[in-house]
């Protein structure tokens, strides 16, 4: 069976930078995602497309096919009182809410009255390199349809 729309794959994979740091890994446990539902980055979906289980695939993923371009406008200034009393440090990471919901960021630099965080995800404006092997492809159910992933191992459970 070949992956495509409405699949379930489960893929084990390798995440490294351009320099061959690992950033992340299934580690032997797959990750399940529902074909077509962007549950995981365009440039990687893709490339995974009419492939099968047993496929073994080496990936690159540019930054426009994954999380985008580095953008600027997303450098903000948060008035320092909004981290409330705790110890703020550059490097840290935090969830503020604001209108639109909940956004990660993370502390670039400290000024007296005010903190400013990158709201970029981490990896925006970085080729990402896979390696990448297709353990299993099956139809999806009804239920994952719906819900828009895939469920059981390596997958979303519900409770």
């Amino acid at each position: 069976m070949q992956v495509t729309q409405d699949k379930v794959v489960q893929i084990d994979y390798t995440l490294t930078d351009a320099k061959g740091t690992v950033i992340d890994s299934s580690k032997g446990r797959p990750l399940a995602y529902l074909h077509g539902a962007r549950g995981i980055i365009p440039g990687l979906e893709k490339e995974l497309e009419g492939k099968s289980a047993g496929d073994h695939l080496q990936v690159v993923v540019p930054p426009e096919q994954a999380y985008g371009l580095h953008d600027d406008s997303l450098l903000i200034y948060v008035p320092r009182k909004a981290f409330g009393k705790r110890k703020i440090e550059k490097g840290m990471r935090f969830e503020l809410t604001a209108e639109h919901g909940t956004q990660a960021v993370t502390v670039v630099s400290l000024q007296r009255e005010t903190v400013r965080v990158d709201a970029n995800h981490v990896l925006a404006g970085q080729t990402l390199y896979f390696d990448v092997k297709i353990v299993s492809v099956r139809d999806a159910t009804p239920d994952e349809l719906s819900h828009g992933h895939a469920h059981g191992a390596g997958g979303h459970h519900h409770p």
